[in-house]
């Protein structure tokens, strides 16, 4: 992956940047990572081409930047130090209510899907940047916890995210809620059951 220039947020060139971002956002989401190029990217932030390159060594890049954003904004939870019922409910309410907030986000994801057979780095970006972190970040909280008494909180830890994850897909990606109905607090309420049936 190529490296992005660093910035401080603050600054004019931080702005730019962010420009940069938002165009290439726009782009990506109107025509794929294949129909896209730096030439559209710099059209649509209003910058120069060579503005674009100062910033993004080529497009990969840049959209690994993208998927790096997004990670910074969805954090799955902050406040490691609350009991287990309050801090998953959280984990849980943040990775559902990415769909229904954040419609952009979802079209991103429809788009590193759609592309990851063509490009699988993109694919294993968004899963390094985005996915790895949260697996990673539940499981050293559900292992600290020792009153769960959890024999494999990593294998807890998938579980819990992969059955929102799974649900969010068929609901809102798949266009699944009509066929496969389910009300989003019914699911949550038994996850936690089952990750809490040890007390």
């Amino acid at each position: 992956m190529a490296k992005t220039r660093a910035i401080e947020p603050d600054t004019a060139a931080g702005d730019k940047c962010r420009q940069i971002l938002q165009g290439a956002m726009e782009e990506f989401l109107t025509n794929g990572y294949a129909g896209t190029s730096m030439d559209k990217i710099a059209k649509r932030g209003g910058v120069s081409k060579a503005t674009v390159y100062s910033y993004f060594a080529d497009k990969e890049g840049l959209f690994a930047a993208l998927v790096q954003g997004l990670a910074c904004e969805q954090v799955y939870f902050t406040v490691v130090d609350e009991e287990p019922t309050v801090a998953l409910r959280l984990v849980a309410d943040t990775i559902l209510d990415k769909a229904t907030k954040n419609p952009e986000f979802l079209t991103f994801v429809r788009l590193v899907i759609a592309e990851s057979g063509r490009f699988p780095q993109l694919a294993q970006a968004f899963v390094k940047n985005l996915t790895k972190p949260g697996i990673e970040r539940l499981t050293e909280y559900l292992a600290s916890r020792e009153e769960l008494k959890l024999p494999d909180p990593e294998a807890t830890a998938r579980i819990f995210i992969g059955s929102l994850v799974y649900f969010q897909l068929m609901g809102e990606m798949m266009h699944g809620k009509d066929i496969i109905p389910m009300e989003r607090d019914r699911l949550v309420d038994d996850l936690l059951r089952l990750v809490l049936s040890g007390n």
